[in-house]
């Protein structure tokens, strides 16, 4: 199958590797892609991935039989749209039904209409009334960009100040969301939609905070790790019924199918499971711990729910395997992260059993002995992920391959799926 994937972080290099598995081996492009990405055998291209002319016209003179696309970014811009006009099979939502990343205040409005379990929430255009807001919820404080922040638009604190800090700034980029707190263990769940019919992936747990412990700033996510053991019996289940479906028929019965990826991040309360938010696309880092588990071939699935022919499928194939992964950042990060830095040791790291790499931000530039270096060109770099049979194998085999990495003032969590391992 000749397959168009738009996106240049670790997720898309997760999403490629698992096409790779497959045999017949497919014809992959990758737009823009990154080092890792180009390292793998398929073909890079310099494309802009937002551009829905520019994709399209692409796609039809390469005869492009499914574009899968990774990022929010093109999905809130309509590339989903422009492809499928021209009858170009593709998974991600259009630029309607992609609103439900793209504005928390539709997220919530959808949810409201399908009776989907959500914290209380209320939509913020003006600093004046922020205070007010607070106060109201109380802390912990709850402040969410309203639009898209690359994973970092939310903020959950005891300092008040901090929170009416972080709400000037979003503020200044739109409007925000003042939402009440909720405590319990957090789940993402990855669930395939063909705008009817969803099927689910396994659920994930992510880790945002920079920091051990869950301290520290919100980043797009330091790491993740699959399956989760503790989950309830019937947890899949319950999401599917209560909030997948109605979210899915809510979104059909407006005329804007949700044809893509429903990502569900979920927290389990006292009171049973709420939705922290939605997304509309693989989340990252979670899709590096979920796919390298996935024994049913993911190309078959994301040209399903592109078709609109997930209705009848069983349910995806998982290993019995566990998988973590490990973010590598740059120093600075996720404030000002220093970028332009050699990477070293990427190769033993991958001769570690059990372990693989997906680039986040990488390039490779020349150095002045004629050779190319690798070299980090963002805030999250590398996602080092390794699989085992059991979390304590999984997480040694992963840091084990952190320590062959060096990368000047290079920056990960130690902790990562340190409590299920015990």
């Amino acid at each position: 199958m000749r397959i168009l994937v738009l996106g240049s972080g670790a997720r898309e290099h997760a999403i490629v590797t698992a096409l790779l598995r497959e045999s017949p081996r497919h014809d992959i492009t990758v737009a823009p892609g990154n080092a890792g990405i180009a390292a793998s055998g398929v073909e890079v291209i310099h494309l802009d991935p937002s551009n829905p002319s520019v994709v399209t016209e692409f796609a039809l003179e390469n005869n492009t039989e499914l574009v899968v696309i990774g990022p929010e970014a093109p999905l809130v811009a309509g590339v989903a749209d422009a492809l499928r006009e021209h009858g170009i099979p593709t998974f991600g939502p259009g630029k309607a039904a992609a609103a439900l990343e793209g504005s928390k205040t539709f997220a919530k409005r959808i949810m409201e209409v399908a009776g989907v379990p959500t914290g209380r929430a209320q939509r913020i255009g003006s600093f004046e009334d922020v205070a007010a807001a607070l106060d109201e919820y109380g802390a912990p404080y709850v402040v969410k960009a309203d639009g898209l922040a690359a994973g970092k638009g939310v903020m959950v604190t005891s300092d008040r100040d901090d929170a009416l800090a972080h709400a000037r700034y979003w503020l200044g980029h739109g409007s925000v969301l003042i939402e009440e707190f909720l405590a319990g263990q957090e789940v993402s769940l990855f669930l395939l939609s063909d705008g009817h019919n969803v099927l689910p992936l396994s659920p994930a747990q992510d880790f945002k905070r920079l920091l051990d412990g869950d301290e520290g700033p919100n980043t797009g996510g330091m790491g993740a790790y699959s399956p989760l053991p503790w989950l309830p019996a019937g947890f899949v289940d319950e999401v599917i019924d209560t909030i997948a479906l109605p979210t899915v028929r809510a979104l059909a019965a407006e005329q804007t199918p949700f044809i893509g990826l429903l990502y569900c991040g979920l927290i389990i309360t006292d009171a049973g499971v709420r939705v922290i938010e939605f997304n509309a696309r693989f989340g990252d880092p979670e899709t590096q711990v979920v796919l390298p588990r996935l024994v049913t071939p993911l190309s078959g699935l994301l040209l399903a729910a592109a078709s609109g022919e997930l209705g009848g499928l069983p349910r995806p194939e998982f290993s019995d395997d566990v998988a973590v992964t490990v973010v590598l950042a740059s120093e600075g990060y996720p404030e000002s992260p220093i970028t332009g830095r050699r990477i070293v040791g990427v190769d033993t790291a991958l001769a570690i059993h059990g372990v693989s790499i997906a680039h986040a931000a990488t390039a490779l530039a020349d150095n002045d002995q004629g050779d190319s270096d690798l070299i980090a060109t963002g805030g999250r770099v590398l996602s080092v992920v390794a699989t085992g049979a059991d979390f304590a194998e999984a997480r040694s085999r992963a840091y084990l391959a952190l320590e062959a990495i060096d990368l000047e003032g290079g920056q990960y969590r130690t902790d990562i799926a340190a409590k299920v391992a015990e």
